[in-house]
């Protein structure tokens, strides 16, 4: 019996492979089409095929806002595509492989150590498995393919994906680059800034890459270590790198080394939001453009003072609310970045932590000075620094 079953199940193998070539040979043909949102429509209904899964979606990066956008789907309520924004985070599956830059799996999302997203929720999803999209290298959104059974996912069905991802990433990037070159034909005096545009957005990438594999290793690291002091450390140092990538994302070509510092603070703030469970974000944000060398630590104080917010100030406490002011135009050219939370405060005689040495040296790199406030509710600083664009 035994004997006859495995030619049989090599004949089913063999059938899978074939099916895979003719549908990956079917979305190569499909690149053709010039209409973005028509050819990732048609791709999803392709990978559905394939893989014979009932829910497959297509993720974007959104860089001004550090999330997805639901760019394509398959198989999902009606208004969900086009419209639905997701988690980019590294507590969800399809964060996690964007992060990293590699296929994530999760066989039952129920016992796993993510957090479901409330679409996959409503939608009964159980088991999910995700593949980066890459252009130029870098991870820019995320193909997942979500199961209402349980599903141990095969090495296949990931290579499967990771090829539709590739076809998919360079399309998107031969599109976006046939509509800048559309765009800037005839415009003769354009050609100088879209090509510092390219070297600019090529440079993005490198980096962008370069921040993917150090959160990969800190993955692996994490995952090494059971010491959950040790894991807690890590996932700090996580959130610092997550806020120096962001601040990288928010690089506009005509500023050159420029960064439009509230969008900067706006997306740190929402990444934020996602993981802080019950705790929201009020922000009043000057419009304010800051040197990144400058922006960086001004973003890395800002994360810094937000996550000890979101650890101590709010035991037990629903509805917590983290307040972050930006003005500018003080004297001398300066601007002032507040914090503020209405948690429990701390104690006058607190003794101060590594986080209070990291934001003081922070604050002196750019000339800046800190000043705190404790009271019997809540915590209050203000970092005063020189804006140099």
């Amino acid at each position: 019996m035994a004997k006859r079953s495995a030619p049989k199940a090599e004949a089913i193998d063999l059938a899978k492979l074939r099916r895979h070539v003719a549908i990956l040979a079917d979305i190569g043909r499909l690149a053709a089409t010039a209409d973005t949102d028509k050819f990732l429509d048609q791709v999803v209904v392709q990978v559905a095929r394939a893989v014979e899964i009932d829910h497959v979606k297509l993720l974007l990066y959104r860089q001004a806002t550090s999330d997805f956008i639901v760019a394509a789907g398959y198989g999902w309520h009606e208004g969900v595509v086009r419209t639905t924004t997701l988690s980019a985070d590294l507590r969800s599956p399809a964060g996690r492989a964007f992060q990293i830059a590699e296929p994530v799996t999760a066989v039952d999302l129920r016992t796993s150590e993510f957090q479901t997203p409330v679409m996959l929720l409503e939608h009964d999803i159980v088991s999910v498995c995700n593949v980066p999209l890459f252009t130029d290298g870098a991870a820019t959104g995320v193909l997942e393919v979500d199961s209402t059974v349980r599903c141990d996912f095969t090495q296949d069905t990931t290579d499967f994906l990771m090829a539709v991802g590739g076809i998919v990433g360079t399309t998107l990037q031969k599109q976006a680059a046939a509509r800048a070159e559309s765009e800037a034909r005839g415009e003769t005096a354009m050609i100088e800034t879209q090509h510092q545009d390219l070297l600019l957005r090529e440079l993005q990438h490198r980096v962008k890459n370069n921040f993917q594999l150090i959160l990969a290793s800190i993955a692996i690291q994490k995952r090494r270590f059971r010491g959950e002091e040790t894991r807690r450390s890590l996932a700090h140092v996580e959130s610092r790198i997550h806020a120096i990538s962001l601040a990288h994302d928010q690089l506009a070509p005509r500023q050159g080394q420029a960064i439009r510092l509230d969008g900067y603070i706006r997306a740190l703030c929402g990444s934020l939001e996602q993981q802080a469970d019950g705790i929201g974000f009020d922000l009043a944000l000057d419009e304010i453009d800051l040197a990144i060398d400058r922006a960086v630590p001004v973003g890395l104080i800002l994360n810094e003072l937000a996550t000890n917010s979101i650890k101590y100030a709010f035991p037990g406490k629903d509805g917590g609310r983290i307040g972050v002011l930006l003005v500018g135009g003080l004297a001398y050219g300066e601007a002032r970045l507040t914090v503020s939370d209405n948690g429990i405060g701390t104690k006058p005689n607190a003794v101060p932590g590594s986080g209070t040495g990291l934001i003081n040296s922070l604050a002196r790199q750019i000339g800046g000075t800190i000043l705190r406030e404790v009271a019997d509710r809540g915590t209050r600083l203000s970092l005063t620094f020189p804006v140099i664009a």
